[in-house]
């Protein structure tokens, strides 16, 4: 058990590194220091300063586009002549008489309406049209697209490096009620992971014993204070050395489990198929448990995969829930940190960052990576159980996205961020609108009125939002078909993207929080990802690509 050292002593010990069948202990190569434990220094400082003002920037500009939208808008209908004050007429159906309105909005409005979500599509159609063209034709020797599909092609043609493998590597702290499940999810593959490491980071419970007597490697960090990027960052400059390029890396949550036992057989093969691809992501589920607020977390998971799925597996994130990343690719973000990428030169994962899984995506998009996400890679994910956990939660993911594009910057890889985050300001004057006015009708009205036109626009609704949750059964469809609750859900959501925008323009820092679970199976793990980080502005530029095991098939940019 490891005595967790404060965070101000100098952090220049290798982790160390046990197994179910041996204890040894893993230097880092002479004359280095572990990613992830570097000693504090004034860059490190002064990269947190920029990272704080990127932060601060990139909630400025959205507060401002979102702003301008409303305007815009308004300064679009303004001008339109209002409809005449409603005139309910009265009718009679078996005997029981009833008010409706069949007026509805002004023609010009909804023919407008219906041209500006067409240019919307067809925006975003070019957009990706071009990010793929352009990331195809990447000459092989531009530099700062080290990942791109021609440059790795080249580069591979005539290589073998070996069948492809797969080590696990699954960051912990404190999971002692979930470590073993997850460690038996991993056995139970089809084609199970060569190794299974656990990084078991600063943990004071059972942990690392457990996962020792499940028959995982343990790797305990030294003196780590980044969280779980400074665990898996110390982790992987003792393990990335020594993987080949076909040697793959799967980063799994402690609190998930395969849903599908070809998780891994389905990865090998894509790997093995594709030798630019760089990474394979999982699609997520939500676990059972926690009522209401379950099933809303639920369905969003659900309308996530569905909706990754349509897009052919091209993902907006790759989820911390469980991704493999070839090793080649995790070195190359290591050597791109502090020039082509934010971050500390020879760390993979990025300690500023709040979304490490995002921000990572990000990296990898960046450099001309392909990625994927199988239909056949699920796993299940453990959910908040409480509003204030799932609170905390969403605002650190929220803070995480936008932080990570104010240090990225406005790039083609980075556009669609933006766009998705102003997206999701604009509906946040939307949907408070719609709940202001449907108030003020209830108040101003003083005999309830059917609108025919409004309930057949809330008719078709009520149908998609029960349509994308089909498959998450009979629960999950009424509760969608009740429409008005998960638009309550989406209020809480927007409220989050305001507190998250409004503490980064004033600088206020953020924190990281760790659920008590109390049994086995119940709460989430602080390292969680989900489908919200994607909905609240994870979401990135994708491209498809086909052909023979010698072209990027099926993958995203």
């Amino acid at each position: 058990m490891i005595t967790p050292t404060p965070a101000e002593a100098p952090r220049t010990t290798a982790p160390h590194t046990t197994s179910a069948a041996a204890t040894s202990t893993d230097a880092a190569p002479a004359g280095s220091t572990p990613a992830g434990t570097a000693p504090a220094d004034t860059s490190t400082s002064t990269a947190s300063t920029k990272s704080r003002r990127a932060a601060r920037f990139a909630g400025l500009a959205v507060i401002a586009f979102t702003t301008l939208s409303s305007l815009a808008l308004f300064l679009l209908i303004a001008p339109t002549s209002p409809r005449p004050f409603y005139a309910p007429r009265q009718a009679k159906v078996f005997g029981i008489e009833f008010s409706y309105d069949v007026n509805g909005p002004a023609v010009g409005l909804l023919v407008g309406a219906v041209i500006a979500g067409l240019l919307v599509a067809a925006f975003v159609a070019v957009y990706e049209s071009r990010v793929s063209k352009a990331s195809r034709r990447t000459h092989e020797n531009v530099a700062a697209r080290p990942l791109a599909p021609k440059r790795i092609m080249s580069l591979t043609r005539g290589v073998y490096a070996g069948p492809v493998t797969v080590l696990a590597l699954i960051p912990a702290h404190n999971e002692e009620k979930t470590i073993r499940r997850t460690i038996r999810s991993l056995q139970a593959q089809s084609v199970p992971p060569e190794r299974i490491v656990v990084v078991a980071d600063n943990c004071t419970d059972d942990t690392v014993a457990l996962a020792r007597g499940a028959g995982a490697e343990v790797l305990e960090t030294v003196d780590n204070a980044d969280k779980k990027a400074g665990g898996l960052n110390q982790a992987l400059a003792v393990l990335l050395p020594a993987l080949g390029d076909n040697d793959t890396v799967l980063v799994m949550d402690a609190d998930t489990k395969f849903r599908s036992r070809r998780f891994l057989e389905v990865a090998r093969r894509r790997f093995t198929d594709d030798r630019a691809l760089m990474a394979v992501g999982g699609l997520f589920l939500g676990d059972s448990g926690a009522g209401l607020l379950g099933q809303f977390q639920r369905n969003e998971f659900t309308r996530y995969a569905r909706e990754i799925e349509r897009r052919r597996g091209k993902p907006f994130v790759l989820t911390g829930t469980a991704t493999v990343f070839r090793s080649a690719a995790l070195r190359t973000v290591s050597r791109s940190r502090g020039t082509l990428l934010p971050g500390r030169k020879g760390d993979v994962y990025d300690t500023l960052a709040l979304t490490e899984d995002n921000e990572i995506t990000i990296a990898l998009k960046s450099l001309g990576g392909l990625m994927v996400s199988p239909q056949e890679c699920t796993v299940v994910t453990e959910i908040m159980p409480s509003w204030k956990l799932l609170w905390k939660q969403r605002t650190r993911w929220q803070r995480g996205a936008l932080e990570n594009l104010g240090q990225y910057g406005v790039t083609l890889t980075t556009l669609r961020y933006w766009f998705q985050q102003i997206g999701i300001g604009y509906s946040v004057v939307a949907l408070s609108s719609y709940f202001a006015v449907l108030v003020l009708m209830l108040l101003a009205i003083d005999h309830w009125v059917w609108f025919t036109f409004w309930i057949a626009i809330g008719l078709v609704f009520m149908a998609e939002r029960v349509i994308t949750v089909w498959r998450g059964g009979w629960r999950a469809r009424a509760l969608a078909a009740l429409v008005i609750p998960e638009l309550v859900f989406d209020l809480f959501l927007d409220i989050v993207f305001v507190k998250g925008v409004v503490d980064m323009t004033f600088g206020r820092e953020a924190t990281w929080s760790h659920v008590d679970r109390g049994a086995a199976g119940t709460g989430a793990s602080r390292g969680t990802s989900s489908a919200a980080e994607a909905q609240q502005g994870s979401g990135g530029p994708t491209v498809g690509e086909s052909g023979t095991a010698d072209t990027a098939q099926g993958a995203s940019l």
